[in-house]
């Protein structure tokens, strides 16, 4: 049997959500599956095979199970990395003459994918501006909308509560990226959301050792997800699988953790001189703040800053740091710092990033367990030297 957390809190809810009581010969962690195939019953149809590709092994269920346990849908499905979730879904809801409706500030792989790809499918997409629902407009052809809980790497919080609203009343499936927020901080599907994507790489594994996605939702979209997936291939290895599993179980502890550090360090950064500018969400003197308390119960491990020296000042404090890494990914037990116009972002033209205010002198810090004032003490002395 699954077990049944009800209105378990978060905590409980990533430790025993979609496990099995008791588990195959009493484990009590689930054990990997790494066969590919299995006997199958007559009559059998051919998305419901036991297969890896198909995404339908006793490995897979149980992982699907415990994502959809945290975000709180009816079904979920696992990929093999968060721009296959991103693909996959959008794949399922639009057609060739389809229009989507896309934020303006995304993450550079799903920006470069619309830019170069979609007129490939026949796709026509409208970048919005998520936080002015008067500049928003559906067409008889338009079939989704697609935002970021926190946009990366501004940290902006668009009008999300409109858009779902937005989505409700012109009939079109909303498409949520909430990797920046976990569902921890935020679940979109308690406001209307019908897909909430993942980079299972990042909050949800938790510790920078595996690449996976993840697409949850409406029970209908997540099993369209799933026959467009299987017809792709981008299913989830049954190792990684477990791996992701078994990250998921510390995740409210994590960011919990997280969003602490970096509301602090957030606090301490935006009083330095040598900062010009720190965008994170939990700043009272963040544009979104206001909207972004209202919707989230933590505001994130994530935050970016300018420097009052420019480009050669981010430099420097890149190579000052000591603990945080110097790399482009986020979400893990350790601190990472990036340029996000020489990394995450880099496919932009230098045009279409500095029109989105990803400029050169922009920092990324992905904030991890480590403890808060040694962070801070961290920052304090590659302040002092650049």
């Amino acid at each position: 049997m699954e077990v049944a957390v009800g209105e378990s809190r978060i905590e409980t809810v990533a430790v025993h959500g979609g496990e099995r009581r008791p588990g195959p010969d009493g484990a009590v962690v689930f054990p990997i599956y790494q066969s590919t195939v299995y006997s199958v019953p007559p009559g059998t149809a051919y998305h419901d095979l036991s297969y890896i590709r198909l995404n339908s092994t006793p490995s897979q269920a149980y992982l699907h199970d415990k994502l959809a346990a945290l975000e709180g849908t009816e079904a979920a499905l696992a990929t093999a990395s968060g721009m296959a979730a991103i693909t996959t879904a959008l794949h399922s809801v639009l057609r060739t003459g389809d229009h989507l409706l896309v934020g303006n500030c995304l993450y550079g792989g799903t920006h470069d994918f619309l830019t170069e790809h979609a007129a490939d499918f026949g796709w026509d997409v409208t970048f919005i501006d998520p936080q002015r629902p008067e500049t928003w407009a559906a067409r008889p052809n338009t079939r989704a909308i697609l935002v970021e809980s926190i946009a990366n790497p501004l940290m902006r919080v668009g009008k999300l509560r409109e858009v779902a609203e937005f989505a409700r009343r012109n009939g079109l499936v909303s498409l949520i990226d909430n990797t920046f927020a976990t569902p921890v901080n935020f679940r979109p599907a308690e406001i209307g959301f019908d897909l909430v994507l993942h980079s299972a790489t990042k909050y949800l594994n938790g510790h920078s050792d595996i690449v996976a996605g993840a697409i949850t939702g409406r029970a209908e979209h997540v099993e369209r997800a799933r026959t467009t997936a299987n017809h792709f291939g981008g299913s989830l290895d049954p190792h990684a699988g477990f791996l992701l599993a078994r990250g998921l179980k510390t995740l409210a502890l994590r960011v919990g953790a997280q969003n602490a550090s970096a509301s602090a360090l957030a606090e301490f950064l935006a009083a330095r001189p040598e900062i010009r500018e720190v965008n994170y969400p939990g700043l009272a003197s963040h544009p979104d703040h206001a909207h972004a308390a209202e919707l989230f119960s933590g505001f994130g491990g994530m935050l970016s800053v300018r420097l009052a020296g420019g480009e050669a000042a981010a430099r420097a404090l890149i190579d000052a740091l000591e603990i945080p890494y110097d790399a482009p990914s986020l979400g893990g037990v350790e601190s990472l710092i990036t340029r996000p116009a020489a990394t995450s972002h880099a496919g932009m033209s230098r045009e279409a990033r500095e029109a989105l205010g990803i400029t050169d002198d922009l920092v990324r810090i992905s904030v991890g367990i480590e403890h808060t004032e040694d962070l801070i003490a961290d920052f304090t002395r590659a302040l002092s030297r650049i």
